[in-house]
């Protein structure tokens, strides 16, 4: 294959979309490093230093810590992931009937906030979800 027909990393260069991967596991604790591994793999494809993928790790947890709480019993954690040419963006989501409203004042939302170029929740009923965005440093 040649240079110029092969895909590009974070994204297919005949379309210039960001590649997207997606993961689906039992919402349980005992996956979390699962999630954190392939998060760790899928930024290590990026232009993340070692230190962005730590803090991706990091924030990685807190998010899946958020949603494992909120998730109804029995409930699948799907992890959505889209890698652009410097950044990550993934979203964690669960089934949550009763979801509590985000708080924002939380030790894990602070961590998310500081870890993550951008970060958000949607807790509506049916769904509990937690949006990250990290910027490799080396980009700006």
């Amino acid at each position: 294959m040649s240079e110029t027909s092969s895909p590009a990393v974070g994204g297919t260069a005949a379309t210039g979309r960001p590649d997207e991967v997606e993961l689906r596991l039992p919402a349980d604790g005992a996956y979390a490093s699962v999630l954190r591994t392939l998060t760790a793999g899928l930024a290590a494809r990026l232009d993340l230093t070692l230190d962005d993928i730590e803090d991706l790790r990091i924030a990685v947890s807190e998010a899946a810590a958020m949603v494992l709480d909120e998730a109804d019993p029995d409930a699948v954690l799907e992890c959505r992931f889209q890698l652009g040419a410097s950044e990550l963006a993934l979203t964690i989501s669960a089934d949550a009937q009763s979801p509590t409203a985000p708080d924002y004042e939380s030790f894990g939302w602070q961590v998310l906030a500081t870890l993550a170029d951008e970060a958000s929740i949607d807790a509506v009923a049916g769904r509990y979800s937690v949006r990250l965005l990290v910027r490799s440093s080396l980009a700006s």
